[in-house]
């Protein structure tokens, strides 16, 4: 045996009612940057997210009669837990996912600690509505309970960062939980489990099961006794959802692909555009589902925007995650890499021009790499919009850019896409910046920046990027059932 092999694999277990539980079969999981598997992941399925239900069924009704402000305190203290260990997390997020160092202790860890704290306040400050019918003699007001256990599903590409985007709001509503992490990136939602008891969060209130959608995510999603759905994910995955989930009437939140344009106008603030855009196409790998895929530039400062842009992009290094100086890592697996890969060589085909990365520019690995998944960050030109290029989410670190012409006919050419999720104008003048905002199909506008997120906001997609919001508001009024109350006096 080699010496990766020799030496003991990370082995995870799930996590049902407050205690580690081995399972009978399990997943290789692979360290992305070496292409080596360091890690094994429970392969879950019916038996193990039946056990997980009943703990998190029967944990519901002690956890629902806490007070907003107890469950407060223990969100509170899980955020201080996972932050004390903000380095250990990162690293492990880094291996696990492939993503940079950088990243991990910039983004992913420090806004899985915000979650927490950010819903541990928010939900004090929810009120209920009250109105009088003077006439009729009658009051009637509103009242908030949780919905019972939330299945939620969370993807690979911002493990730890979007599964407690989903786990805050629902405990601190009074939810309990079955989460299902990708059996790709499982690790830091196993370091997670091993906070929770510590935070005093009771048994059974957060269970995680690993495995495959297939088998672990299905029984989660068809089990009777899971009233509510949180998924990221693919758009095909979330039809397979709401198809399972149908026959029981779930409430299901799908945040879902993104094919992101990227607007810029010729007065455009190119030294601030060119840097932001770069970051809003290769950030996390491409790997993020609000990356602009799709650059459009009008026509007056086309050539120099391209060539600016390029210059930039060469500027970023890929490599071994670990080193602190990279900025694109490795792409979550090798199934992963091929297909983006295949993007591009169908771009080429149709007779698109590769200006940088992929097939065109060198890819210098360190000995220890070499099997990795890495990809250059690519630029593409002259891609026509029926190109699945311009239709389809790449997911990886490949944008196209094009040219246009005037508002109108850029706006209809945005919009053009089945999905609608984020979109980022970059220009000088107000009214334009408004008049395009608001006839982009887009649940997410940016205007002069990207991702700049407030949690209190609306997050969503329209079209096949989704149903549902997610946010202060959005989550509290998704993680609870509404009750109207009538009194006569």
């Amino acid at each position: 045996p080699t010496m990766a092999h020799s030496q003991a694999l990370l082995v995870l277990e799930n996590f049902i009612g407050g205690k580690f539980v081995a399972c009978s079969s399990y997943i290789d999981s692979y360290n992305p940057s070496t292409g080596v598997v360091y890690c094994r992941v429970p392969d879950s399925g019916k038996e193990e997210v039946e056990a997980a239900v009943k703990a998190a069924k029967d944990a519901f009704p002690v956890w629902t009669s806490k007070s907003p402000l107890e469950r407060s305190q223990i969100l509170n203290k899980l955020a201080d837990l996972i932050e004390h260990d903000l380095e250990a997390f990162a690293q492990a997020e880094s291996k696990d996912q492939g993503k940079t160092i950088t990243f991990a202790r910039t983004v992913d860890i420090p806004r899985a600690v915000h979650n927490f704290r950010f819903f541990a306040s928010s939900i004090l400050h929810h009120v209920t509505e009250c109105t009088e019918m003077p006439t009729m003699g009658c009051v009637h007001y509103t009242s908030r309970a949780p919905v019972g256990v939330a299945g939620l599903i969370s993807p690979w590409n911002l493990p730890l960062y979007l599964l407690t985007w989903k786990i805050a709001p629902a405990i601190a509503c009074g939810n309990t939980v079955v989460a299902k992490p990708s059996e790709m990136t499982s690790v830091t939602a196993w370091m997670m489990c091993k906070l929770l008891e510590k935070a005093g969060v009771p048994p059974g209130v957060v269970n995680v099961v690993f495995g495959t959608g297939a088998k672990a995510g299905e029984a989660l999603v068809s089990h009777p006794d899971v009233p509510l759905i949180s998924f990221t994910g693919s758009t095909l995955t979330a039809q397979r959802i709401t198809e399972r989930s149908a026959p029981h009437c779930k409430r299901l939140s799908l945040e879902l692909g993104g094919k992101n344009p990227a607007i810029i106008f010729d007065d455009a603030d190119l030294s601030q555009c060119i840097p932001t855009t770069v970051r809003s196409s290769f950030a996390n790998q491409g790997e993020i589902c609000l990356c602009t895929s799709r650059i459009f530039v009008q026509r007056g400062i086309y050539s120099e925007f391209l060539k600016r842009f390029v210059a930039e992009v060469k500027k970023w290094k890929t490599g071994n995650p670990s080193d602190p100086t990279v900025n694109v890592g490795a792409l979550i697996s090798k199934e992963h890499l091929e297909k983006v890969r295949n993007y591009v060589k169908k771009a080429q085909a149709e007779g698109a021009r590769v200006l940088c990365g992929e097939g065109v520019d060198p890819l210098a690995l360190p000995p220890g790499n070499q099997k990795g998944y890495f990809m250059l960050p690519t630029v593409i030109a002259e891609v026509k919009d029926e190109s699945c290029c311009m239709q389809e989410e790449i997911f990886g670190p490949v944008t196209c850019v094009v040219v246009f012409d005037t508002e109108e006919e850029v706006i209809k050419r945005a919009n053009d896409v089945k999905y609608g999720l984020a979109a980022t104008v970059w220009s000088s003048n107000v009214g334009r910046v408004h008049r395009v905002a608001r006839r982009l199909q887009s649940g997410l506008v940016w205007t002069n920046c990207w991702l700049v997120r407030d949690l209190n906001l609306p997050f969503g997609g329209m079209k096949a990027s989704g149903i549902g919001r997610e946010g202060a508001k959005d989550s509290y009024e998704f993680f609870t059932e509404v009750k109207t109350i009538t009194i006569k006096h």
